[in-house]
């Protein structure tokens, strides 16, 4: 339940975050929105790792170099967001977000992607995520 919870909340902010850096990018430009938007979030998490006392981030050297890209991702990912916003709009944007985000994981589970153990794809998911992009060409 407090899994549900925190991804309930987390695609409620996702949502916000996108339409707060659209209209802040309309003002300032995209990437000077992505960029704000990085370092708030990074202040943020400062803040509340300092809060927290957890010292595990001390143990940074474990973590492979790949993985920590995922910052400059995130950048990339506000850019998309955005300009994807700007033209097709708040809904369409989102649902495209969310059949996107089912494919990777689709291919990263099936493939073994970042340490997973690999899942084999059935015709369940293959349906999901058919009606989804049928929901997303209902909606456009």
């Amino acid at each position: 339940m407090k899994g549900i919870l925190f991804a309930l909340i987390g695609g409620a902010l996702i949502t916000l975050q996108g339409v707060a850096n659209s209209r802040i990018s309309q003002d300032i430009g995209t990437w000077q929105a992505a960029t704000l938007t990085q370092f708030t979030g990074f202040i943020l998490a400062l803040i509340i790792l300092m809060f927290a006392r957890d010292t595990s981030w001390r143990k940074l050297k474990k973590v492979k170099p790949l993985y920590l890209t995922g910052g400059a991702l995130a950048a990339i990912i506000i850019f998309s967001n955005v300009t994807a916003m700007h033209h097709i709009g708040v809904t369409l944007t989102v649902a495209v977000i969310l059949i996107a985000q089912l494919g990777m994981t689709f291919l990263s589970d099936s493939q073994g992607w970042f340490g997973l153990a690999k899942q084999r794809m059935r015709l369940p998911q293959f349906v999901g995520i058919g009606m989804m992009i049928a929901g997303v060409v209902i909606l456009s």
